[in-house]
C-alpha cells in the first residue's frame, strides 16, 4: 500500500528552515526514525546543507533498537558518521548532561511511540523539554501517528505523588494523541516552557489505524513487533505488575497472558461472558523464553481485536486483571517494588493505588472505572487545545 500519510520526517525539508543556519544538531531517534521511502532520519540529517548533525541521542533500547527493556547502556561512537551516541538511558541518569548539551545547539525527536503513558518515549521527551528550556535550546518534534488512531483517551489520569519513568506526566492511560501533540501538552505544564517546534502530519486524521496510513510499520522497542500487539498493549501491560507473563519471550507479547497455574479455558470463559467490546479471548499454552516464567509452559489466553474502533484496551485489561483476581485468588499476586521502599509496579503503571487496594473487593472494578470515565471526560478536555488534527 502506497503512503497517504506524510510524517514530519517526510517533510523535513520543510522543516529545516526554521532552524539555524548551520546549527548543530542533537538527533533522538531509533529504527522507526525513517520517511515513507525507507530513508532514516539520521541519513537525511547527515547529509542536510543547512544544519549539521552533531551527535545522536539514545533513550530506552538504543540508537539499533537492540536493547531489552530496562537494560542500560553508556554512551558510544557512531563509527561510520564519527559523531557521539550520547546515552539518555545510563547509569548517570536519563536526562541530557553538560557534556552532551555542549555539543548541540538544538534537540531533533524522531521516535514512534505508541500513544500509551507508560512508554518511556514520553518520559525521555518530557525531560528534553526540561533540559533544553532551561538550556534554551530549541527542540524539534517530528510528528508520528498514534498507532491507535487517535480517538478519545482511556484510562485514569496519572495522581500527584506517582510519578515515574514509566509516568511522568498527568495523562491518562492510553493518551489519544500524536508525539507531537503530547510534546506540545507536557510543554504546556512547564513553568519555564522550551522553545518547541512541532513538524506536523499531512494527510492525517483522527480516525486512522496505523494500518491504513501506508506507513511501513518499524518496530518502536523489541517486544512492539506489529500494530496488533500496540492494540492490545494499553490495557495488557499493567500484568508486568503481576506474577503473571503478559508474554514477553513469546512470538505474542502482549497478546498472550498466562501463568502455569491458569486454567485458560476458564478464563476465556469468564472474560467472554463478559461482553467487551471487539475482542475475543481464545484459550492458549506458552512457553516464554526469556522473563517471567521462562521455560515453563504456561495456559492462559490469547486476544484477538475482532472490531478496532470498538475495542478498549484499558477496559479490556482491567477486567482481565478482574478475572485472573476472581479465578484464581490463592495464586495471583501483584508483585513487590523493584526497590526497598518504592511503590509497587502496578501503582506506577495505573498512575495510582485505586488498582491495587480496590480491585478483588465487592463492587471494585465498577468504583474504579466510574473514576476513569470522570478522569476520561476531564483529560478530553484538557487535551484539546493541542490537537492539531480533525
Amino acid at each position: 500500500m502506497k503512503a497517504v500519510v506524510q510524517t514530519g520526517a517526510d517533510r523535513l525539508a520543510e522543516a529545516e528552515a526554521a532552524w539555524l543556519p548551520d546549527a548543530r544538531i542533537g538527533l533522538l531517534t531509533n529504527p522507526t526514525g525513517i520517511n515513507a521511502r525507507f530513508e532514516s532520519t539520521i541519513e537525511l540529517l547527515a547529509g542536510s546543507k543547512r544544519a549539521k548533525l552533531a551527535a545522536l541521542l539514545a533513550c530506552e533500547h538504543g540508537i539499533r533498537g537492540d536493547r531489552q527493556a530496562g537494560v542500560l547502556f553508556e554512551d558510544e561512537r557512531d563509527e561510520r558518521l564519527g559523531i557521539p551516541v550520547f546515552s539518555l538511558y545510563s547509569a548517570a541518569g536519563k536526562r541530557l548532561q553538560p557534556h552532551m548539551l555542549e555539543a548541540i545547539d538544538a534537540v531533533v525527536f524522531d521516535i514512534q511511540d505508541v500513544g500509551v503513558r507508560f512508554y518511556t518515549y514520553l518520559s525521555t521527551l518530557l525531560m528534553l523539554l526540561e533540559e533544553c528550556a532551561a538550556a534554551g535550546k530549541p527542540l524539534v518534534v517530528l510528528d508520528r501517528p498514534n498507532p491507535f488512531g487517535s480517538g478519545a483517551g482511556e484510562g485514569g489520569l496519572l495522581a500527584p505523588g506517582f510519578e515515574s519513568f514509566v509516568g511522568a506526566a498527568r495523562l491518562p492511560i492510553c493518551t489519544g494523541l500524536t508525539i507531537g501533540e503530547t510534546a506540545l501538552y507536557m510543554n504546556s505544564l512547564l513553568a519555564q516552557k522550551c522553545e518547541l517546534t512541532v513538524v506536523p502530519l499531512a494527510g492525517w486524521d483522527r480516525s486512522m489505524t496505523y494500518e491504513r496510513t501506508g506507513l511501513p510499520w518499524m518496530v518502536p522497542s523489541p517486544n512492539m513487533p506489529t500494530p496488533e500487539t500496540v492494540r492490545v498493549y494499553g490495557g495488557t501491560c499493567l500484568f508486568e505488575g503481576t506474577n503473571l507473563s503478559e508474554g514477553r519471550g513469546t512470538t505474542r507479547p502482549f497478546e498472550l497472558i498466562g501463568a502455569p497455574w491458569v486454567n485458560g479455558e476458564r478464563l476465556a470463559r469468564e472474560l467472554n461472558g463478559r461482553g467487551l467490546p471487539g475482542v475475543h479471548a481464545l484459550p492458549w499454552h506458552f512457553t516464554p523464553t526469556f522473563s517471567k516464567h521462562q521455560g515453563e509452559l504456561c495456559g492462559g489466553v490469547r486476544l484477538f481485536v475482532t472490531e478496532p474502533a470498538a475495542y478498549r484496551p484499558v477496559l479490556t485489561g482491567l477486567h482481565l486483571l478482574d478475572a485472573v483476581q476472581s479465578l484464581f485468588p490463592d495464586r495471583f499476586a501483584w508483585l513487590p517494588p523493584y526497590r526497598e521502599g518504592g511503590r509497587p509496579f502496578i501503582d506506577l503503571l495505573t498512575g495510582g493505588d485505586a488498582v491495587r487496594t480496590t480491585l478483588g473487593k465487592p463492587g471494585g472494578l465498577s468504583r474504579i472505572l466510574q473514576d476513569w470515565e470522570r478522569d476520561e471526560a476531564l483529560w478530553n478536555e484538557l487535551r484539546r487545545p493541542y490537537c492539531l488534527y480533525n
